[in-house]
């Protein structure tokens, strides 16, 4: 039977090249990789567009950034998509403790695949200068002498500004009031114009309003000083333990084969050692991390469970 004519001919085709060989057979990547992530403009979709350029120019197929409104929706595509290393998901720390704060219809941390942690950025400590604040003891000292006064803006529920400063709050022992913001920007403009005393914000928001003098940066949220904003100051200097911010991770569905998974890993850690890339990336405020998969695993099942306990203690409302 090996040698009828049948066989034969399709052996012959095979080997000019005539017949392609079954996908599972193919090298990874054959065909072009999809990037999920958030909305355009963002931090996240630039995480998404510079190791996606990268990685194409690497993996020698496009890789196309596939802008999604919200995480939620982002993630659900992915958990959901097929897991041979063609659709990955671009995200935000948000994205792990999110589901403390609301149903998702995934668990982040069973309905993924870790592939690398790509960068990290600090939130920073901003007061409105007319606010008679210089150090993080200075805000503390203030804060227990006129409990319930002091206002904080932030970024909705769940976002980095918002735990930032809950944290802060429960490990301080200060009583700051919330005013909520749908998004970074407005919640700056207020603190500009004194209508809220300080902010937890996010590095590359803050930024420029540092530079020209309209906000007072007193402090980073990183367990170390940041190169983002030399000279400034640790919260842990002055409140023992303190650690928060944000980071952007790459994801892929469950059950991803090994050897793409140790590909994209890899490549990606490769990119993220370029001395141009982490360049562009302390433009945004951010810092390279290009984590392991199994590092990326366990710092999102860490700092879910310090979310989940820090709700616990101080009964941040959820819409669970």
């Amino acid at each position: 039977m090996s040698d009828s004519p049948l066989i034969r001919g399709v052996f012959f085709l095979l080997m000019l090249g005539w017949l392609p060989l079954p996908a599972a057979a193919q090298p990874y990547p054959y065909k072009p990789i999809r990037f999920v992530t958030s909305q355009p403009g963002g931090g996240t979709d630039y995480a998404a567009r510079v190791v996606g350029n990268e990685l194409s120019a690497a993996l020698g197929q496009p890789v196309v950034v596939e802008n999604r409104g919200g995480g939620v929706y982002s993630g659900e595509i992915v958990s959901k998509a097929t897991p041979d290393g063609y659709t990955l998901l671009v995200t935000g720390t948000s994205f792990w403790v999110g589901p403390l704060f609301r149903k998702t219809p995934y668990d982040p941390l069973r309905d993924f695949a870790p592939v690398s942690l790509l960068v990290q950025s600090p939130n920073v400590l901003v007061v409105y200068p007319a606010l008679p604040v210089k150090s993080v003891r200075d805000l503390i000292d203030l804060a227990k002498s006129k409990p319930g006064q002091l206002n904080y803006a932030s970024a909705s529920t769940g976002s980095s500004s918002h735990l930032a400063a809950e944290l802060f709050k429960a490990m301080a022992s200060v009583n700051l009031v919330r005013i909520a913001y749908k998004g970074t920007g407005q919640s700056l403009i207020d603190l500009m114009a004194g209508r809220v005393q300080l902010s937890f914000a996010t590095s590359s928001g803050a930024e420029p309003h540092i530079k020209s003098g309209r906000l007072r940066a007193i402090a980073v949220t990183s367990a170390r000083p940041s190169a983002l904003f030399p000279g400034v100051p640790t919260v842990a200097e002055i409140v023992p333990g303190y650690v928060s911010g944000g980071g952007t991770a790459m994801l892929a569905p469950p059950h991803t084969p090994a050897a793409v998974m140790r590909r994209l890993s890899q490549e990606t850690t490769a990119i993220l050692h370029k001395a141009s890339v982490k360049g562009q990336f302390l433009k945004r405020g951010a810092e390279v991390v290009a984590s392991s998969p199994a590092e990326l695993a366990e710092m999102m099942k860490e700092e879910a469970g310090r979310i989940e306990k820090l709700i616990k203690e101080t009964g941040i409302e959820t819409e669970r």
